[in-house]
């Protein structure tokens, strides 16, 4: 006697699972864009923060537009970029997934984006803020290409390259505020930027392992003792030459607000560096924006920081 059938069962095979959902020429326009690392160009603030003037009207708008015109370069770079190592992309395990890699957005269109959000920013800051504010960004638009085109393959180069354009960055709002950034200010963000890159670097090894000599060839040149000396040496610089910032004012209510700041920006490099450490440092702006610990200590750092300006 055969078995009867369940209710509601039938010998119909059921249906494959959806395909994922291909993403618009928009969404890809705007993900190679990388609005993410547009938080980088915050650094533009640094420079009329640190001079006490960031509250006055003209200033600060000011800043804002030369944010808006280094996001806008920046992102032209991203487009340059990903458009000249679109093959590398597609061997790589992640970055398969870029919009140009992936057939999203065209090449041709990713290469007039890049030339066309690099060339502007220039142009609008000599129309609209001056002619140090272009020069600046004409610099970091060069600097950049000359990044993807070349020096990206360079060992040490290619770690400097990226480290420059977050200090051109902090020249930049100097330059279009008109506020003359303080020596030890400049070497802070220098070697503050060259601790993150280096730390990147770093992270990136650890993940990829044996993987480095094929997905970027360039890592296979470091090795990790080289990277761990670069981001730990340049930690204790920029530390050491916040610290002199710090106390380098004489009055005294300002001075005291500041020595106060020193203890949460040291404990932050600390607590990156930690992250780094456990190889968890290749998004340097995950990193900053999603570890809890570094956010309250930026928070406490801009307290203090914030009462000496007031001071």
């Amino acid at each position: 006697m055969g078995h009867l059938p369940l209710i509601g069962q039938t010998d119909r095979p059921l249906p494959p699972p959806p395909l994922p959902r291909r993403p618009s020429l928009g969404q890809g326009l705007l993900r190679t864009a990388r609005p993410k690392q547009w938080a980088k160009n915050v650094l533009v603030v640094a420079a009329p923060v640190a001079g006490g003037r960031i509250f006055e009207l003209d200033v600060a708008g000011r800043t804002l537009l030369v944010f808006v015109l280094f996001s806008m370069a920046a992102s032209g770079i991203y487009f340059l970029n990903d458009a000249l190592d679109v093959k590398a992309d597609r061997a790589h395990p992640v970055k398969c997934n870029r919009p140009i890699a992936a057939g999203v957005v065209p090449l041709k269109a990713a290469y007039g984006l890049g030339i066309g959000l690099s060339l502007v920013p220039p142009l609008l800051a000599l129309l609209l803020l001056n002619g140090s504010t272009a020069l600046v960004l004409l610099v970091y638009s060069v600097v950049q290409v000359l990044y993807c085109v070349h020096l990206k393959h360079v060992a040490v180069m290619d770690i400097a390259v990226v480290a420059s354009g977050f200090l051109l960055r902090g020249i930049a709002g100097g330059a279009a505020t008109q506020v003359a950034p303080s020596q030890w200010f400049l070497i802070t963000v220098g070697f503050g930027s060259l601790f993150v890159v280096a730390a990147k670097r770093s992270s990136e090894l650890a993940a990829l392992g044996d993987q480095a000599q094929h997905t970027r060839k360039l890592l296979s040149e470091y090795s990790e003792s080289y990277l761990r000396f670069v981001w730990q040496g340049a930690a204790a610089l920029m530390t050491l030459s916040y610290c002199l910032w710090a106390l380098e004012s004489d009055d005294p209510d300002t001075a005291a607000w500041r020595m106060i700041s020193i203890v949460p920006m040291t404990l932050a490099v600390l607590r990156y560096a930690l992250v780094v450490d456990r190889g968890e440092g290749g998004a340097p702006e995950d990193v900053l924006l999603g570890d809890r610990v570094i956010l309250s200590l930026g928070a406490l750092w801009g307290v203090s920081y914030g009462i000496s300006l007031l001071g």
